[in-house]
């Protein structure tokens, strides 16, 4: 039984190829972005991932980054809990470490081209 997860609408309306260029499932984009596998204990939660990676492209600010850090963990709990089985609490443990990496160090992901150079000195330079 397929979870049902949360997303903005506009995620339920990209094409397969729009969502291939937004999203690239768990992990980041970079070159190390295949050390973090889209399975947690032959559970594929790709989808939460997915969603998380629009989220990311489409938030404006530190509120929308920290929201769509929440839908992911709920995404992957709904995942998780949608199978249930043996490994049910290890994946539950596996989402949360998940979780904390994109809730600590994903804002660098989160911000990467959202403000350009000019943003960031006229504040600066009103102080002078």
């Amino acid at each position: 039984m397929d979870a049902k997860l949360f997303a903005p609408a506009e995620y339920w309306r990209l094409t397969d190829e729009q969502k291939r260029g937004i999203c690239n499932g768990c992990g980041s984009s970079g070159a190390f972005g295949w050390l973090v596998p889209d399975t947690m204990y032959l559970l594929n939660v790709r989808r939460a991932c997915d969603i998380h990676d629009f989220m990311y492209e489409v938030g404006k600010t530190q509120a929308d980054k920290e929201e769509a850090d929440r839908v992911f963990l709920n995404n992957m709990v709904r995942i998780i809990n949608g199978r249930g089985g043996l490994f049910r609490r290890l994946r539950l443990r596996r989402a949360k470490k998940y979780y904390l990496a994109v809730y600590h160090f994903g804002g660098s992901a989160f911000w990467d081209g959202k403000n350009n150079l000019e943003e960031f000195r006229a504040p600066f330079l009103a102080l002078y």
